[in-house]
Formats: C-alpha cells, structure tokens, sequence
C-alpha cells in the first residue's frame, strides 16, 4: 500500500491520468484480487489457527471465534465510515465523511481511481472497489493481531465492541496519517509500505494495553499454560507465512517489479528470523523448538512489512536476523522483566519487531526503490530517514497507547471488560460460547 502513496509523485507522472477515457489494466487489477484473498487468508483461517494452537484447550474455539467475528464486524465498519475515515480527502489527521457507506462507487466503478487531490493525487490502474476490499483485508487483520496479548479472558461482547470503537477511532486515523496523500506522515516522508506503522506497531502497542489494563490470566505461573495443539499453530503460520505475499507484494498495486522485489525480500527476512530465533534459543535454551521456528517466521515477516517495497535482498537478511533475536527477546525475557501478561507476544512479535522494521527501513532503503531524493549511492538511507522514521514509529505509539486505553476504560464501563474468575476457569469455550472442542 505504502509504495503506491509514498512514490505517489512518481506514479502519478507515469499513470495514463491524462487520457480522455483511462482503462482499467486487468493484470494489476487480477494480481490485487488475487493479493486480497491472500490477505484475508492470513485471518481467516490463518491467525485463527495459529493463535488457537497457542492457547490451551478449553479456549480454542473463543479465540478462533475471535478473528472469525472481527472479520465480519471490521468489514462491516469499514464499509460503513471506517474506509472514509481512512482514504477520505479530509486533512492531515483523518479523512472526511465523503466516503461514507462507499457511496463513491456508484460512479466511475469501472475506472481507474485517483487518491488525493492537485499535486499530491496519486492515479493508479484498478478500480477503486478492489482498492476498498485490499484495504479491508488490513483493517480485519490488525484488530485481529490484539487478541493474541488478552487470549483466554476478555469478555466477547467487550471483544467486539472494544474492535468497532479501535477500528473507527484508532486503525482509521493512523492509515490515513500514513497512506494517504493529505496525511501528516505521509507528507513528513516516513516510508511504510505494507503496514509496519499502521499494522503492526498499532496491533502490537494496542495488545500490550490491552494485557496491562485486563491483568494477568488466572493461574499464570501456577497452572499449565502450554499451548494445546502446536500442529494447529504450525498450520496457521504457514498460511499466514504464504499470505504475507499478498500482505506486501500486493500493497505495490500493481503487477510490476516493485511487486517482485517485495515478494523476494519478504521471504529471505522471514527465512532469517526463522533462523535467527532458532539460533537464540538453542543457545540459551539447548534445544530449537517449533514454537520458536513459527514465532521467529511472523517475526521476520512483521519486520520486513515497512521495508518490503524499498529495500534490496541483503538488507532484508539483515532486517530479517535482526528481528528474529529482538523479538526472542521481547517474548521471552522483556515480558518477564515487566510483568506482563501478553498471552501469545502480540506486542513482542508484532510491536517490537514492528518498531525494528520501521526504523531499519529508514537506513536501508533503497532510492530507486523508494521513488524518494535519493544519494549520490542510490540510497536514501541515512541519518535524516531514519529521524523521519523514529518520529513517526514514535507518534504512532503514543497515539495507540493513550487513545487503546481509553478505549478499554469506555468499554469496561458500558459492559465491562474481563470474564469472571469462575468463568476463567472453567474456560472460554463453554462459559462464553456454551461449545467444548471434541
């Protein structure tokens, strides 16, 4: 997404904006629907699968319910103001209501649609309604990637209430900060391709408010908390690891070479985390465990996310290596150090290894890439992105933070946030959903 908008000069100059009667090229459009089912793969079934692995038996179903009910209710509110909200003109802060219920697209459905406006519009080659359902795909995923800090004891009425309120008035305002032209980051120049800001940062810092304010599960140091069934989660990262093409290849939006180096370096940095973590863990723990070898492989696909469609393939390594041991340490000893119960890591896999994309994206992109001023070398990386990028990564946190909690405060005042111990005890599965697996 992120290198459409952010080379959007570039773009803009070589699109057919000027022809009497633009066409649609079916190539780009073909490859972005085929990206947007990739994409909501990684929710459905493939986050469902990998977070209920993780979780103990009598949660499987509620947290596979989970990301099934926030793909229809962040659908729904995407369509009805979360998208206007997101790629409506409106300033630099949040879009206007222009959009609302997609009333758009009852003209010019057939055409190539244009984002922004003047100097800073950016032409594109599909029509806007598969721009609106790629887009969807990413504001499904990323309320999604919250439930893994409160697995097993968040309430399922507060779950989606908590997602409709987060969706329109924290992942809508920082996409279009970020990806659209009238956006205050956007026009800073900080590069997120595919959602290292407003994907993974937002999900990650919003999860681990999320584990501070519910508290720790009942039982935690006490009681077994091994995941169930760690086939279920292996199944579940391989879906999520194959649909990340379409995470980052598709946010080129369009079927060229940008696409093609996102796709390559997305899977060299997922291969290097794997592989990093693996290392880190049989060094200090003596053996290499499968959890570790998934967790390792969303570590690197998270990181790789800003940088997908700016970066060359040795740097991706290096990005890839660097996630895999920054986000062994954020699973393992940094959650212990303060306390905190992020159930399945959802802030140290996707927060930390978000913020590590982010700011490594700024000293490695690569200029032609970046369709940014580049250097005498061809690269923009440098002191100055990088102050671009720690800005950014830095606004997009305090924001998540401040406005998730109060979020969480509305909601635990209307209908309350946490499960009953009882409840707790006896399990998600049967106490909110009346169901037990087998």
């Amino acid at each position: 997404m992120g290198g459409l908008l952010l080379a959007g000069p570039a773009l803009a100059q070589d699109a057919p904006a000027a022809a009497a009667d633009p066409k649609v090229d079916t190539g780009d459009t073909a490859w972005m629907l085929a990206s947007t089912a990739l994409v909501l793969m990684m929710t459905i079934p493939g986050l469902a699968l990998f977070y209920a692995g993780m979780v103990r038996k009598k949660n499987v179903l509620a947290t596979m319910m989970q990301s099934f009910a926030i793909a229809a209710i962040a659908s729904v509110v995407w369509m009805v103001a979360g998208y206007s909200l997101a790629f409506g003109e409106g300033g630099p802060y949040i879009g206007d209501l222009s959009k609302v219920l997609l009333r758009t697209l009852a003209e010019g459905w057939d055409k190539p649609f244009t984002l922004g406006t003047g100097d800073a519009a950016v032409a594109t080659t599909i029509p806007e309604s598969v721009f609106v359902m790629f887009q969807m795909t990413f504001a499904i995923i990323t309320p999604a990637l919250i439930t893994g800090a409160f697995a097993e004891r968040m309430k399922f009425s507060a779950m989606a209430l908590f997602t409709i309120l987060w969706s329109l008035l924290v992942y809508s305002p920082i996409a279009h900060w970020v990806w659209h032209p009238n956006g205050w980051i956007f026009a800073l120049g900080a590069l997120d391709f595919a959602g290292g800001t407003v994907v993974h940062i937002n999900a990650g810092v919003a999860g681990l408010v999320c584990a501070i304010v519910l508290g720790k599960r009942v039982g935690l140091g006490n009681d077994n908390m091994s995941p169930f069934n760690l086939a279920l989660a292996v199944i579940g990262a391989s879906m999520l690891w194959v649909g990340w093409f379409g995470f980052n290849a598709g946010s080129a939006v369009g079927a060229a070479g940008r696409a093609g180096m996102a796709m390559l370096v997305t899977q060299l940095a997922a291969a290097a985390a794997t592989l990093a973590w693996l290392f880190a863990e049989w060094v200090t723990k003596g053996k290499p465990s499968v959890l570790g070898a998934i967790s390792g492989a969303v570590a690197g696909l998270v990181a790789i996310t800003p940088a997908a469609g700016f970066v060359l393939p040795v740097p991706s390594i290096i990005i890839g290596v660097v996630a895999g041991l920054s986000g062994f340490w954020g699973a393992t000893a940094l959650k212990h150090w303060c306390g905190y119960d992020d159930s399945l890591d959802a802030f140290g896999v996707h927060g930390i290894c978000g913020i590590v994309g982010a700011i490594l994206t700024g000293w490695f992109a690569y200029g032609p890439l970046s369709a940014t001023t580049a250097t005498p070398e061809g690269s923009v990386g440098g002191v100055e992105q990088l102050i671009k990028q720690l800005y950014a990564t830095g606004a997009v946190f305090l924001f998540t933070a401040v406005a998730t909690f109060i979020l969480l405060k509305v909601v635990d005042v209307i209908i309350g946030l946490r499960v009953t111990e009882e409840e707790e005890r006896e399990g998600l599965d049967v106490s909110l959903h009346g169901e037990r697996l087998g």
